[in-house]
């Protein structure tokens, strides 16, 4: 397929564009991907899969293991840096503007300290950033609280740390602001209406480093692919349900490799 064909055009047209966003981006920063060796968490003498630790059955059952295991990932994203994929998903919004949404599973928040807009980015699983009232007495998020170390790996919670992570509004206990495995999308934290409706009429879906194993973005990917008027691309070092849906579509791209070498190359069809 001819992608300079296929994608050329969208510098000059009214089209809209969707950047889909997985674990694979933020590898390339060092971030491990979350299902790999490092998501595994030991508790006495029990190992966790991450599927079991991010839980909200998890959490009420042990919140301080679990906010170990989170303020670690933190530290893990907060040493990371947006690499040469990242950046080049910041110069694609502001060349397309309001036509431009970034849809990501990723709760590093790479894509924000990259550049790219909150109010474009819709962070569909969350941002490690953030906390929220685990008693849910208000919808608002909150800033990660001042003070907190970086956190090697199995390194318990303090006491003086468990009084940080409290809502700052109730003074009750404080969670992660992510969407664990047990929960549902829903629209007050992730946007997830809003994202299911932009990129479902989007014209062109570039999708990067996700493996599909997520619902709402595999929503996105078989509503994409049932438009024969747009354009499929993804981009992934590895077979992954997306890369079928381009496979198959007379106007779908496979890129085979990562997002850091294959995005600038593409921003530059684009930014000449």
């Amino acid at each position: 397929m001819d992608t300079t064909r296929l994608l050329e055009p969208f510098k000059d047209n009214n089209k809209r564009i969707t950047v889909l966003t997985g674990a694979g981006i933020s590898a390339e920063s060092g971030i491990p991907t979350f299902r790999g060796p490092e998501g595994y968490w030991t508790v006495g003498s029990k190992e966790y899969r991450p599927e079991q630790m991010a839980t909200h059955s998890m959490f009420t059952q042990s919140p301080w293991e679990v906010w170990a295991w989170y303020l670690y990932r933190r530290t893990v994203c907060k040493n990371a840096e947006p690499n040469s994929g990242h950046h080049a998903i910041v110069q694609m919004e502001k060349i397309f503007k309001d036509r431009f949404c970034l849809v990501t599973q990723n709760v590093d928040g790479l894509h924000l300290r990259a550049g790219n807009s909150l109010e474009r980015t819709f962070q569909i699983h969350g941002n490690l950033n953030f906390l929220r009232c685990a008693g849910e007495c208000t919808p608002k998020l909150f800033d990660f609280p001042e003070g907190m170390a970086d956190k090697t790996k199995d390194q318990p919670v303090t006491e003086e740390e468990k009084k940080l992570l409290t809502c700052p509004r109730c003074g009750s206990l404080a969670r992660p602001h992510v969407l664990w495995f047990d929960e549902c999308y829903n629209e007050t934290w992730y946007k997830a209406e809003s994202a299911m409706a932009w990129a479902t009429s989007t014209d062109l879906l570039l999708v990067v480093g996700t493996a599909g194993a997520t619902n709402l973005p595999m929503q996105i990917g078989t509503a994409v692919a049932r438009n024969p008027e747009a354009v499929i691309v993804d981009i992934n070092p590895g077979d992954n349900p997306f890369r079928q849906f381009a496979a198959r579509h007379h106007r779908g791209i496979v890129l085979d490799g990562p997002g850091g070498k294959f995005l600038p190359e593409l921003l530059s069809l684009w930014e000449t």
